[in-house]
């Protein structure tokens, strides 16, 4: 469990790194929040987004990785 979190973090630092030095990766904004589901209201000024296909797609990629790295899976 200590490695999952470990090698998560690395991967959100390494992320908030590129997103702070506004590096475009391709195949990611190319999809993320634009995916059928995902709401966006803008009026005026405003702009209200949800993105909630993005979150369950992300959920699910999360749980499928915390399974992965986590030892006490039953087989």
């Amino acid at each position: 469990m200590g490695r999952f979190f470990i090698i998560a973090g690395f991967l959100l630092l390494v992320l908030g790194i590129l997103i702070q030095a506004r590096v475009e990766i391709p195949w990611f904004t190319q999809w993320i929040g634009k995916l059928p589901g995902d709401i966006t209201i803008k009026k005026g000024n405003a702009t209200i987004y949800f993105p909630v296909t993005t979150s369950l797609l992300l959920s699910l990629l999360f749980t499928l990785l915390f399974f992965l790295f986590s030892g006490n899976r039953k087989t």
